[in-house]
């Protein structure tokens, strides 16, 4: 107990040491900019909009959300639907993907987004407002493994993602297709009330109906990017990895 009480402190330290550490650095490079900048801008000390924590050697980004999105983009452009319908994944990708494809988001908190061949409308993924064996091309994206656990205002439900799932594989035509992306790893476990990490058998079962086309997996476990046609014994190795399935009705 006393361990981890110190490395909490030991933490907050640091943190507290770069942050006051940075912000002298910053100081000194806007007295710098003051004396060196001419007469195009008005420079005053009000209108300081401090970003201190940028000054890295190369960009992070959040593995999961940008291979993920770009691995679906690349399917579609495979599959090349007239219409492509997404629920609740990730806007990026939709406003990106109308682009080349005409494109309807569905979201329970819809968006006020004015782009050509996009639209956003209102949809509950329990409950979705389409016929039965209507919809040629749909993803659902990071999404499932929130589904019942309240997070996002949603009513407390075990079996919500099972739900949502079924709801998925209702409204997908047959011959249609299917983009699902959830956490994968080797042991199906809830991080209470952030999402549910599943399995890959898991997930094979839940979609027993469907012909899987593609499984690739976004690593947590390596400096690696994304493994196209990964294997189920690569994603039991992963505690929060990110498994991307393409299915076929």
């Amino acid at each position: 107990m006393l361990q981890k009480a110190f490395n909490k402190i030991f933490t907050l330290f640091k943190q507290q040491y770069y942050y006051v550490s940075n912000y002298l650095h910053y100081q000194k490079e806007f007295n710098l900019f003051l004396k060196t900048d001419g007469e195009r801008f008005s420079v005053k000390y009000k209108n300081q909009y401090p970003c201190l924590n940028d000054k890295n050697s190369s960009t992070s980004f959040d593995k999961h959300y940008i291979y993920h999105t770009a691995w679906a983009a690349r399917t579609l452009k495979k599959i090349a639907p007239l219409e492509h319908i997404d629920i609740s994944s990730l806007t990026y990708f939709s406003t990106l993907v109308s682009a080349f494809i005409p494109t309807k988001f569905y979201d329970y908190r819809p968006v006020t987004i004015e782009l050509e061949n996009f639209t956003s409308e209102h949809a509950d993924i329990i409950a979705l407002p389409f016929e039965t064996n209507s919809v040629l091309s749909l993803s659902c994206m990071h999404v499932v493994e929130h589904i019942g656990l309240g997070r996002y205002g949603d009513p407390i439900d075990p079996d919500g993602d099972l739900k949502a799932i079924s709801e998925l594989k209702r409204v997908v035509q047959k011959g249609g297709n299917l983009l699902f992306v959830i956490p994968i790893g080797g042991k199906a476990i809830i991080m209470f009330n952030a999402h549910r990490i599943y399995t890959y058998d898991q997930i094979l079962s839940y979609f027993q109906e469907f012909e899987l086309k593609e499984f690739s997996l976004i690593p947590d476990q390596s400096n690696e990017g994304i493994i196209l046609n990964a294997t189920k014994e690569q994603s039991d190795k992963q505690h929060y990895g990110c498994g991307c399935f393409w299915f076929k009705k």
